[in-house]
């Protein structure tokens, strides 16, 4: 008999597998049951509710809202976090649960920042907007701006945000972390309060885990004219009408934004041609969508398979 022949697992990431299947053959061969996400998207609550009323007992996770409520009234035992941040989880209400909470930490940490580097470097050199020009028939050139010599303000200096660091440093760019959890100076770079590295910043880099809102239309009133804002971290990060604002200002003179508080997003920032819009694809490269999904697939496993209720 398959050892987790008795457990349910419902998968929450839209794109599980999407392009290796070898993650979810290595669940299948356990012998459990399989539930897909039947809507291809970001689960609402109340669907994350009824997938879950099926018994299920282990959670592939992606961005669910997986708050005091669901976990209460769920049978999980395992949540298995397909990505970096856990701030979608409750972790107090998981472990005061017995439920097994893990993540994949590493695995997307160079998809994202390659992918922050390309985006700052599109931004300035208005690449996009080039682009769309020549689609439409037409040869605007745009003056803009080099990386060299401009104060990278970094939000959040986790394992990504150092990695984007590391990646900006031979650009010869001066770089200021914020990060609560550091109060000096990490691998060579400086660390800063938030209201003291903004009214410095050329470029706004966020890679902050948690779910508060960081920039908002005081914080933006610290900014001096024409910054660049990239966020890949939370869609709760920015306040959506204070950025307009600012770009209608003039204060940011470009945007790209991987992550957004609703998802798909369809709304007003569509209609600005100086900001970049990705559908969250921060950790969407091959090489890190296998890794990512192996290792939940693989946490998942050791979980169930562990027997009892515990927390990691």
């Amino acid at each position: 008999m398959n050892a987790l022949a008795n457990e349910i697992v419902l998968i929450g990431p839209s794109s599980f597998s999407a392009q290796d299947q070898s993650p979810l053959d290595r669940l299948l061969a356990t012998g459990c049951r399989v539930i897909d996400n039947p809507f291809k998207r970001r689960l609402t609550k109340l669907e994350l509710l009824d997938l879950l009323s099926r018994g299920v007992t282990g959670l592939i996770a992606g961005l669910e809202p997986l708050d005091r409520e669901v976990l209460t009234k769920s049978n999980l035992k395992v949540i298995s976090r397909c990505g970096s941040g856990l701030s979608n989880v409750d972790l107090e209400s998981a472990r005061e649960l017995g439920i097994k909470v893990y993540s994949t930490p590493c695995a997307p940490v160079e998809a994202v920042a390659e992918l922050t580097l390309g985006a700052m470097l599109c931004l300035l050199r208005m690449i996009s907007q080039l682009s769309r020009d020549l689609h439409e028939g037409k040869w605007n050139k745009r003056i803009g701006f080099q990386l060299k010599g401009k104060t990278v303000v970094i939000i959040g200096f986790g394992r990504i945000g150092q990695r984007v660091a590391s990646l900006l440093a031979p650009f010869e760019v001066r770089i200021l972390a914020v990060d609560p959890q550091h109060v000096q100076a990490v691998a060579g770079v400086s660390v800063e309060a938030l209201d003291e590295a903004l009214p410095q910043a050329d470029i706004i880099v966020i890679h902050a885990n948690g779910r508060e809102c960081i920039l908002s239309d005081r914080e933006f009133g610290l900014l001096r004219k024409g910054v660049f804002l990239l966020n890949a971290a939370r869609g709760t990060s920015v306040d959506e009408a204070a950025l307009i604002h600012a770009i209608e200002r003039g204060t940011v003179a470009g945007a790209w934004l991987d992550t957004f508080s609703r998802e798909p997003y369809e709304g007003p920032l569509t209609r600005y041609p100086q900001v970049i819009l990705t559908p969250h694809v921060g950790s969407y490269t091959a090489e890190c969508r296998r890794q990512m999904e192996t290792e939940a697939v693989e946490n998942l496993i050791a979980g169930l398979s562990e027997g009892g209720k515990g927390f990691k």
